[in-house]
């Protein structure tokens, strides 16, 4: 598990020469052949799972398992309501992709609203595109937990190996 920074990809290498997920694992681990399972985008921070399991991946990706992924995400000023019910209800993308609902609280916070959002569909960039539909600016948007995983007290740019517990609950919430 990795806690991404902002302008990090997720990808093993970029010929763009940017900063990589595998930059910030230590270089015995880098020789596992580990690759990201999923992405958070280049300017998202947070949970990152990373796996040699193919099987698992393939599990943790797949739209039928709905492995729910939680966010927090820090907008400026306030959200409408109706965003928030449309958010909750399930809505279509101004591209005309449709949405699974999202669950989502929102509270104020010193720079605007801070939403919590959970996920349990993987589209590209859906955070912030529901976002864009609704006019509102995204000042962070961070991956806290994914299924059973939650990131905790990780610091930023920190990676850990999963315990032999977090695995089983990995595979048993996705039936592997």
């Amino acid at each position: 598990m990795l806690y991404k920074p902002v302008q990090v990809v997720c990808t093993v290498s970029d010929p763009e020469g940017r900063p990589t997920v595998m930059d910030y694992l230590p270089e015995d681990v880098r020789k596992l052949r580990l690759y990201p399972v999923g992405r958070l985008d280049y300017f998202s921070e947070g949970l990152l799972l990373l796996t040699n399991d193919g099987q698992l991946a393939q599990r943790l990706t797949h739209p039928r398992h709905h492995q729910p992924k939680v966010y927090e995400v820090l907008v400026r000023g306030a959200v409408p309501g109706a965003a928030l019910t449309a958010m909750r209800r399930g809505m279509v993308l101004a591209e005309g992709e449709k949405l699974m609902p999202v669950e989502v609280d929102a509270r104020p916070a010193a720079n605007g609203t801070l939403m919590r959002m959970v996920l349990h569909q993987g589209i590209n960039r859906q955070i912030r595109r529901m976002c864009r539909d609704f006019g509102l600016t995204i000042l962070r948007l961070k991956r806290v937990a994914q299924g059973p995983l939650e990131l905790g007290r990780l610091a930023l740019g920190a990676a850990r190996h999963l315990t032999a517990a977090e695995v089983a609950a990995l595979k048993k919430s996705v039936v592997l």
